[in-house]
């Protein structure tokens, strides 16, 4: 498998893989990624001081998910979000969600003190994965949440 950063001409795959794992977990519904204005164009709102996305691809070069970093809420505060981390069923439990966290912490150390992140109670594997890898779970979304519609909230040191 290969990580690497996002290219123009894989925003039509990304968005494809993204809206499939949403329809997944029932999160093709208003206050989610699915109504997110920047998923039909992500190398472009990745592609600035800050922020990165990374896609995973096989062997053979198919597209088996990704995700992002972005700053959330004021520069002062020093938080980013991890973003629109989604892979294939394929890919689940092979490791390379793993892989793939620690690369965007990697980049995220160099420019926050801590990564924050939202998602859905029903996506256990996930809920599990973040607790694991040293997430702490929130009681409350963190002031300025966009997605209204998620339900679990993890913060993490960096």
């Amino acid at each position: 498998m290969n990580i690497r950063t996002i290219q123009a001409e894989d925003n039509s795959a990304i968005e494809s893989i993204i809206r499939q794992c949403l329809i997944d977990f029932g999160g093709n519904r208003p206050g989610l990624a699915w109504e997110d204005e920047s998923l039909s164009h992500l190398f472009d709102y990745y592609n600035q001081e800050g922020r990165a996305y990374w896609v995973v691809l096989d062997a053979n070069g198919k597209m088996l998910g990704g995700c992002g970093i972005a700053q959330f809420g004021s520069p002062e505060e020093k938080i980013c979000e991890l973003q629109k981390m989604y892979l294939l069923q394929e890919a689940r439990g092979t490791g390379i969600a793993r892989e793939l966290l620690q690369t965007a912490l990697r980049f995220a150390t160099q420019h926050y003190r801590a990564c924050y992140l939202e998602t859905l109670q029903n996506m256990l594997a996930a809920n599990s994965f973040y607790k694991k890898h040293g997430f702490r779970l929130l009681k409350s979304p963190l002031a300025g949440s966009e997605h209204f519609a998620c339900d679990a909230w993890y913060i993490r040191d960096l």
